[in-house]
This record gives C-alpha cells, structure tokens and sequence, in this order.
C-alpha cells in the first residue's frame, strides 16, 4: 500500500507499510494566534518542558505521529481532564497563563484533543487490521537539570539516560518486544561507549500510551521511551546534532530485533 497522511496544522498521521509506529506527541513548540498574549510564559520557558528533536527520531518508521502545537496549549498525553494546564501544579511549578484561560478557549483546545485522538484510533485501527498487531515507540525528553544552567545534574541513579516506559501493558504477553528494546539499545555503540537503558525508573508511561493500551488490548505493545536531555542544552533549547543523529541510529538499530519480537508473540 501507499502511503497516506493525516494532516492538520496540529498533527501529521502518516501510515504507510510497517507494524512499527513511532510517535513525537510533544515535538511542537507553536500556539496558536488568539492564545499568544494570554501566556505568562516566553517561548523559551514553554521550550525547556517541550521535546524538542523527538519528531527527528519518527523517521525510522514509516507510521509516524507527530505534534506541532505546544504542550502548553494542549498536552496530548494527559486526559482530558488534565489536558490543559490551569494551576501551577499542573505545570512543574509554573504560571502558564496571565490570568485564567476563558472558557470559550479551552473548549477550542478540547476540540482539538478529541479530533486527534479520533484520528489515532482510526489509524491504529487500520494498522491492526493489516498486521494483526503492532508495536509503537512513543518518544519523548525530558529534563534533569531543574537547579539552574550551572546547578547540578539530577541524580543519575534515578536518571537514566534513556527510560523504557511500560505502565499498564500485558508485561508477561509483551516481554520479549520489551527486553529486545532495551537489549538493543543498551548494548548499541554510542560514541564509544553503552547508554544507560533501565525500564520504569522515572518514567512509567503518560495518558497516550495508557489510552492505547485500554483501547486495543493486547494487540499493541506501547514503549514510551524517554531520552534524558543528555544530548542538548535543556536551558538554551540547543541540540548536539551529532547526539541528536546517533540517538536516531541507535532507534534505527533496534527496529529489526523489535519487529521480530513482535511477530514471535503475534504467532503464539
């Protein structure tokens, strides 16, 4: 089959030919126009809690879900009841907006949360269709440098560099897609040396995955797999685009052992 795409000025579903989804939910750093002035926010505070790069790393599939639109406007991996961040609580400590977001507004952002996770259903629907069952990387970032630019980095005991997330999935059914990720990864040659690849250390899973899973069973296994900003400056939003290219040839690399886990316990 050919390739065909869902595109909206929000997201971009692409679904082509594989069993292996990758997802960049958080990529997008944009707000759309009638919210800008109503942000207590700069766009360099939205970009530090954003996963900037992450829709780089979709290309190693040819199923890919990506996110323009900010975090901040509308979080694609909470529920809907915690999809737009209202307290500072919701949002690591943060005030988001000057005043509290109108009504009208937020039902505007909703709309667009349910017309996204109508269009991902569809497409994992037709997926599971063609192959049975499948598997998705969600992919993520996140921070460990919270103290500052120059404070220290978070303890690295309780900060992999690289989590496997893999909340409420049949763990049992989905153990050899599982260890074959993580295998893969921990044992690819990163610039001379292993990546710290540990599976529920900081990170579980988010909404999305969790949706997914209560969705459609056991015919999808959800990674959500979360790179520590190791790679670029959480602070100045700069990347090591040599980091952010290896990162994508160690994903790369464990496709092929992943999709053969895969078809092993869709055979069982």
């Amino acid at each position: 089959m050919t390739q065909t795409k869902v595109d909206t000025v929000y997201y971009t579903l692409s679904r082509g030919n594989s069993p292996l989804v990758a997802t960049a939910i958080h990529d997008g750093h944009q707000v759309r126009h009638n919210l800008k002035s109503l942000f207590n926010l700069t766009s360099d505070e939205r970009l530090r809690e954003e996963d900037p790069f992450t829709s780089e790393w979709v290309g190693i599939t040819d199923n890919q879900v990506v996110g323009h639109y900010s975090r901040f406007e509308l979080d694609l991996n909470r529920p809907p009841e915690k999809a737009i961040y209202r307290t500072p609580d919701d949002a690591w400590g943060l005030q988001v907006w000057k005043e509290d977001l109108p009504e009208d507004m937020a039902q505007e952002s909703m709309m667009r949360y349910e017309k996204f996770y109508q269009d991902v259903k569809l497409m994992l629907t037709k997926l599971i269709e063609e192959h049975g069952c499948i598997v998705i990387y969600d992919l993520h970032t996140y921070n460990h440098r919270r103290e500052g630019p120059q404070g220290p980095a978070a303890n690295p005991e309780e900060n992999p560099e690289v989590n496997i997330g893999t909340g409420n999935m049949n763990r049992e059914k989905w153990a050899p897609v599982v260890e074959a990720l993580i295998h893969s990864l921990g044992n690819y040659n990163y610039q001379g040396r292993k990546l710290d690849v540990r599976e529920n250390i900081k990170f579980e899973g988010g909404h999305f995955m969790r949706w997914i899973h209560d969705t459609f069973g056991d015919k999808v296994c959800v990674m959500s797999i979360e790179f520590k900003k190791f790679f670029m400056d959480e602070w100045t939003g700069e990347p090591d685009q040599e980091q952010v290219q290896e990162i994508k040839q160690a994903l790369q690399q464990s496709t092929k052992p992943v999709q053969e886990a895969l078809a092993q316990v869709c055979q069982v």
